[in-house]
């Protein structure tokens, strides 16, 4: 089978112009990335922070043999 001008399925063919559409093309996902890492580094923060509670901490003590 040769490939001939006549023959050509795209010779009709027109590129069309896309155009770039933030909202449809999803360019909020590396701020949301963003957000979600700055949450996580402000609550561990606020955990590394925290002082244990003197009531509820169990302690342990030596044996003496």
């Amino acid at each position: 089978m040769s490939n001939t001008k006549k023959d050509d399925p795209f010779k009709d063919y027109v590129p069309e112009v896309v155009e770039y559409d933030p909202e449809v093309d999803g360019s909020d996902e590396h701020k949301i990335r963003d957000e979600h890492l700055d949450d996580k580094a402000k609550l561990l923060e606020k955990f590394n922070n925290l002082k244990p509670d003197v009531k509820n901490q169990k302690t342990q003590r030596k044996r003496k043999f």
